[in-house]
């Protein structure tokens, strides 16, 4: 076998269509795109366009309020928080905040502040304070022995 000798699978590879190459094509002259027009030009966006009539997207009733400006927290589950607390990264001796979670590795940046949940186990007592948690988190912290208060300001 040699490198002129390969070729592809019958029907694997569809050649594409030349427009406008002929009327012996099929797609010569107006290549496909009918007679005069918006749509038989170059440069056409006509997207969201009913032809003067007021658009679907306009006359449908719009529901629900978006925030500009929303909180973005960074999030920590509580069995990520044991693994460090497992390897020692996070010092159980003195009270946990956020900017000993940042020190320690734990968090990358803190953004609007960090955020507990409850996915994961967590066995060690531990004295948080954090901007938020979810109400599973604060009963894991306080099941183990632990106590989770939130920033204020």
């Amino acid at each position: 076998m040699k490198l002129n000798e390969l070729s592809d699978n019958e029907g694997a590879a569809k050649s594409r269509k030349r427009v406008g190459r002929g009327p012996g094509s099929g797609t010569g002259k107006t290549g496909g795109r009918g007679l005069k027009g918006q749509k038989s030009r170059s440069g056409v966006a006509i997207k969201g366009y009913e032809g003067g009539q007021m658009p679907i997207y306009m006359r449908l009733p719009k529901r629900g309020f978006n925030v500009p400006n929303p909180k973005k927290y960074t999030v920590i589950n509580l069995g990520v928080l044991q693994k460090f607390i497992d390897a020692n990264k996070v010092d159980l001796g003195s009270t946990v905040t956020e900017d000993l979670l940042l020190a320690s590795g734990l968090v990358t940046r803190k953004r609007d502040g960090v955020r507990i949940l409850a996915k994961g186990k967590l066995s060690s007592k531990i004295n948080l304070i954090v901007t938020g948690a979810s109400k599973a988190a604060i009963k894991a912290v306080e099941k183990a022995g632990g106590t989770l208060s939130f920033n204020t300001g």
